[in-house]
């Protein structure tokens, strides 16, 4: 254990031997708990540095060898044109559901510029608490607030000469957004709690899977930010709109887990292939690649099995009497926003109405699903009832379903 590990207990009785400081009126979540322990300067500002990676690299394609190509013609024009914009320094939003490989496109897109030699510096904006964000992005002084010990940098200053990646740009908050803005067209930084700015030259590459127009249109999202992010948008499409990269990406995941653990697995079943091409992978590559994982620990001889496919892959796959899947145009299909809505509904559901712990099953931050609930008109509260709410509208309370 390191020896500089602060422990922290939710206790009714201790020995007042047993700790250094305690905390009379238990905070309401992990934000304020942070922000009570700096200002009791009992924990120093964390630093995100080696957090920050695992939070913004999701797709699971940076690391292990190199992906396949993909064999689809929308991804091959995306790729094309990524390719030519990699040579300036034109600002570029990246558009997609989570899970589509924004990430990686962005990594491919530094690789090919001329700030190659530089760092690539990654921000998952929508996975650090926004108390924290703004000295993560520009720097703080020491000494600028209650428990900032030390001067840091801010990942801006970090990505000098180098690029930027933003990723779940449209999380940022409306006074954060301001301050992006000032920055994208001033090039200079100020750091909390100083008065002089630091250039820096950076190229900057966002990413979001919201629909910043709507956004703008409601408010929610600075229209002059937009402008001024959306130079050249590129939006990947889902797994479900490129099947043919279904396969390809499997052999590629099982060699990998193959290597990392010194065993020979096998995903040449016909049946799961045929089920992994058929599932619609609302969770994109991330998905695909927990799924195989998930298919590999369970294997008994190596052979993935499509009987150890998750229940709501199965579930959700209904083919027809001749093993085809239905005509989507002779089916209603419900919108990305009633499936958004209803996820978040069975995570609430699951958790008994604990939002920190919905948050974590859908892998989001807590403020994240805080302004979902906003969004959706959800009331965690409902959810705490030992019976199931149902459907609601924007404006009234979750109703419970009947009969």
């Amino acid at each position: 254990m390191r020896a500089e590990l602060e422990i922290l207990f939710r206790n009714g009785y201790l020995s007042r031997k047993s700790y250094r400081d305690f905390l009379a009126d238990p905070p309401p979540n992990i934000d304020e708990l942070q922000k009570r322990l700096f200002e009791k300067q009992l924990i120093d500002p964390p630093d995100w540095s080696e957090a920050l990676p695992l939070l913004a690299e999701p797709e699971g394609l940076e690391s292990g060898g190199e992906p396949p190509e993909s064999q689809n013609a929308t991804m091959h024009a995306i790729q094309d044109r990524a390719r030519k914009i990699a040579a300036n320094d034109t600002t570029v939003l990246l558009l997609g559901e989570s899970g589509v490989g924004k990430s990686r496109l962005a990594r491919y897109m530094h690789h090919h510029s001329h700030r190659r030699q530089g760092p690539m510096v990654t921000v998952a904006c929508g996975s650090i608490p926004d108390t924290l964000l703004e000295s993560e992005l520009f720097g703080v002084e020491k000494g600028a607030y209650t428990g900032a010990n030390a001067s840091r940098e801010g990942r801006f200053r970090r990505a000098h000469r180098g690029t930027i990646f933003l990723d779940e740009i449209g999380e940022l908050t409306a006074s954060l957004q301001v301050k992006l803005l000032r920055v994208l067209q001033e090039r200079r930084v100020e750091p909390l709690g100083s008065a002089a700015e630091v250039e820096v030259d950076v190229r900057l590459i966002a990413a979001t899977n919201r629909d910043l127009e709507a956004d703008v249109r409601s408010g929610r999202f600075r229209e002059d930010l937009f402008y001024r992010l959306n130079v050249v948008p590129l939006e990947l499409p889902p797994l479900r709109d490129r099947r043919e990269d279904i396969l390809p990406l499997t052999k590629f995941f099982v060699e990998r887990f193959s290597r990392q653990r010194g065993l020979a697995y096998d995903a040449s079943d016909a049946r799961l292939q045929a089920l992994l091409v058929e599932y619609d992978w609302p969770g994109n590559i991330r998905e695909l690649e927990n799924c195989l994982e998930r298919l590999a620990v369970l294997s008994r001889d190596g052979r993935l099995n499509a009987d150890d496919l998750p229940p709501r892959i199965l579930r959700d796959i209904r083919p027809t009497s001749t093993g085809s899947k239905p005509d989507p145009r002779s089916e209603a299909f419900p919108s990305l926003r009633e499936l958004e809505r209803d996820h978040i509904v069975r995570a609430l559901t699951s958790s008994k109405g604990n939002v920190q712990k919905a948050a974590r099953m859908l892998e989001i931050h807590r403020n994240t699903l805080s302004r979902k609930l906003d969004e959706f008109g959800i009331d965690s509260g409902a959810f705490k009832k030992s019976r199931r709410p149902g459907r609601r509208s924007a404006t009234a309370g979750a109703v419970p379903e009947t009969g």
